[in-house]
């Protein structure tokens, strides 16, 4: 996953200048492992699609690569307007491009955490690199409050971290400093 901007035609968007794009979250992929279904699903779960957005830097968009992903979101957003008592303000768009958010927008909860920062810039140096790192995602989304943290107490997976570094998340795994 990244962040970045998207639905605009304002040319190099950028935080301070976003023109008529919205911030957009852009997820890769498998889907051998995952279905396109399901990250649907999550997206639905994790938003009140019926809420309006303060502006349109905020906007609730779904945007589709293909014909394909377009019928199985618009099926899902009938299913998910069924169940509403009010109507739904997210929408479904056709993506037309991406452009990637300013660095410090980057994996922002792991950039909170000066220790696990360095074990992370020891793996990934380069900025496109530890923001394109599904390690760093999934320890991102940990630190915001997503995810499981038995992750962190059973086996390491082989993400090349520290032991020192997995200590530290296995501690906040366990609450320790939360």
């Amino acid at each position: 996953t990244r962040v970045g901007y998207s639905g605009g035609s304002t040319p190099h968007p950028t935080y301070s200048d976003l023109g008529d794009h919205s911030e957009t979250v852009q997820v890769d992929f498998d889907p051998g492992i995952l279905r396109y279904g399901r990250l649907v699903e999550i997206f639905w779960e994790s938003h009140d699609p019926t809420r309006p957005a303060w502006s349109r830097q905020y906007a609730s968009i779904l945007f589709v690569h293909s014909e394909a992903q377009e019928e199985e979101a618009q099926k899902s957003w009938s299913r998910v307007a069924s169940t509403h008592g009010r109507p739904l303000v997210t929408r479904i768009r056709p993506y037309t491009g991406f452009t990637r958010a300013e660095d410090y927008h980057q994996k922002y909860y792991l950039r909170r955490d000066p220790f696990l920062m360095k074990a992370f810039r020891h793996l990934f140096p380069d900025e496109e690199a530890f923001a394109d790192s599904t390690a760093a995602a999934r320890v991102n989304g940990f630190l915001a409050g997503y995810g499981d943290p038995a992750v962190f107490n059973g086996r390491e997976p082989l993400w090349g971290l520290s032991d020192e570094a997995w200590e530290r998340l296995r501690k906040i795994a366990a609450g320790r400093f939360f």
